[in-house]
């Protein structure tokens, strides 16, 4: 019988990663990645302004943000929710966190290369959303005369 590493284990693990698993940890990064706040900053910080359809040939580059901007671009999010939605992005290595010592200090939030391959995603699905929202509305609508 051969015994495997910790290293070895870890990369066999790897492999068998399968979120329809029950104990697949990839399913706790799932959740995380399809809250609604974690999309809006990914989208935020990868240069998508709010204005029109994400993806668009307007939108800027991926740019820091200062939390104040943030937290104005993303209306009706709490300070507290902002907080615990940015430090668990950069504890999972897609934004990183710089501090500038001004008076006050300067705190600016940047999506890093994994982040930025995420936003890549992200705002396909911002921009599906807003594009198919109208015809989501109808859908349950109609649903909602049918079963009442």
């Amino acid at each position: 019988m051969t015994t495997m590493k910790a290293a070895q284990k870890r990369d066999q693990a790897k492999v068998e990663y399968n979120a329809f698993l029950a104990a697949c940890p990839s399913r706790k990064l799932l959740d995380r990645i399809s809250n609604k706040w974690v999309v809006l900053i990914l989208c935020a910080l990868g240069g998508d302004d709010g204005a029109g359809q994400a993806g668009a040939a307007h939108a800027d580059a991926p740019k820091a943000m200062r939390y104040s901007e943030i937290s104005r671009l993303l209306a009706g999010v709490s300070q507290k929710m902002l907080t615990q939605t940015l430090r668990s992005l950069e504890r999972d290595g897609l934004l990183t966190r710089t501090v500038t010592p001004t008076v006050p200090v300067t705190v600016s939030y940047e999506l890093t290369d994994l982040g930025l391959s995420l936003h890549n995603m992200t705002r396909g699905l911002r921009s599906w959303a807003q594009t198919h929202m109208d015809e989501v509305q109808a859908n349950r609508e109609n649903y909602d005369a049918r079963i009442s």
